[in-house]
């Protein structure tokens, strides 16, 4: 398994939209395509326009199942980058805000 970064830029407009696209995805990383993708974690960033984007950090087998599992969520996909290495300087830090994705953290 390879570590991925995925640009995923102006896909939700709303905290809900973002919540139901987490659900979808964590759904189908465990249940349809645990054996080559994995999700690490997300950080959402608010867009130029106002939207919210994510940047997700995956494992993954290849950028190849990163599209499959995007189509088969129902995912924007802008960018796949391939990590070549990660500098750990600090642990992230505790969640911005307990927004409608803490039902995530199980």
């Amino acid at each position: 398994m390879n570590t991925y970064a995925i640009l995923r830029r102006n896909g939700w407009q709303t905290p809900e939209d973002l919540e139901a696209a987490a659900l979808r995805s964590k759904r189908v990383s465990d249940e349809e395509m645990h054996d080559c993708v994995s999700w690490i974690r997300s950080y959402a960033v608010v867009e130029e326009d106002g939207s919210l984007g994510f940047v997700c950090i995956y494992l993954a087998s290849d950028a190849d199942a990163l599209r499959r599992h995007a189509d088969a969520a129902d995912l924007p996909i802008g960018e796949i980058l391939p990590v070549v290495d990660t500098v750990l300087v600090r642990t992230d830090p505790a969640l911005a805000s307990v927004p409608a994705t803490s039902s995530l953290q199980e």
